[in-house]
């Protein structure tokens, strides 16, 4: 399945128990020797009473994440289609987050990410004190300027003039080793259009720059709030696709972010355990 771009291998552990190690992952995420996708999703039955399903989230090297928008649209896809519940409005839990899905009329998925959290113990980034800006000194000697976020894993946001020709490949891998960021950190680098539209770029971790990320795009617009650039309802154009982002912008609000999921094909993978 692949939400803008942003493709994963959705495994049903309702129905078979699915526990896998760092090179299983490698076999499924590799393009050219496995199925290949950017992470991997697993549903897993309801681990209480209060949500409907687990959701666990597996990056290409082997590493497990707390959120991933564009993957919780396929996760909800995938359970309605498969006739896992007959809900419109799901509750799933990952490792870190307690996440509402809605499946629209139209096809698209409205997921409530949570409230951001822009305390540094939060994110978590090795800061004294929350602020609108940070900076760091990277490995290479150059300096960055970025406003930091957990949307349920850590997001750092940098403002572009133009993603086109920002250094994504050279700044995304230097800030998330940087000792600020003690678990790493996915990297946004926006452009604002307006008060309403902006684009974005994220290079993630565990799997370098995607087609979209849908926790990234949260964290970008609520950062943008933040600055004053964003309006409460934005949209924002990934290389993968359009996103549509709400926030009132009040700490304790959810932010909802509204797109599409797809699936492109299905199958069985066997493996020797």
């Amino acid at each position: 399945m692949h939400g803008l771009g942003n493709d994963f291998v959705v495994i049903d552990a309702t129905i078979q128990p699915f526990q896998p190690d760092a090179a299983l992952l490698h076999r499924l995420t590799d393009r050219r020797f496995g199925i290949g996708c950017d992470q991997v999703l697993v549903v897993d039955p309801a681990p209480s009473a209060e949500v409907d399903f687990g959701y666990r989230i597996y990056n290409a090297d082997g590493s497990q994440v707390g959120q991933c928008g564009n993957g919780a649209r396929c996760l909800a896809r995938f359970v309605a289609d498969h006739g896992l519940s007959q809900k419109h409005a799901l509750r799933v839990q990952t490792t870190s987050a307690s996440l509402e899905l809605r499946l629209l009329d139209n096809g698209e998925v409205t997921v409530d990410m949570g409230a951001p959290r822009f305390t540094p113990s939060a994110i978590p980034l090795a800061a004294d004190a929350r602020a609108a800006h940070y900076e760091a000194t990277l490995a290479d000697g150059s300096r960055v300027r970025f406003g930091a976020i957990g949307m349920g894993n850590p997001h750092a946001v940098i403002r572009v003039d133009d993603v086109d020709s920002a250094e994504v490949e050279r700044i995304g891998p230097l800030l998330q080793a940087h000792a600020l960021f003690p678990e790493s950190v996915n990297v946004g680098f926006l452009q604002v259009i307006d008060a309403t539209h902006a684009r974005l770029r994220v290079y993630e971790r565990g799997s370098g720059e995607t087609l979209a990320c849908g926790s990234g795009a949260c964290a970008a617009f609520a950062v943008a709030r933040s600055w004053g650039l964003l309006d409460s309802r934005a949209e924002l154009s990934l290389r993968g696709g359009l996103l549509n982002l709400e926030w009132d912008g009040l700490d304790a609000s959810p932010v909802l972010m509204t797109g599409p999921a797809t699936t492109v094909f299905e199958g069985r993978f066997e493996w020797s355990i």
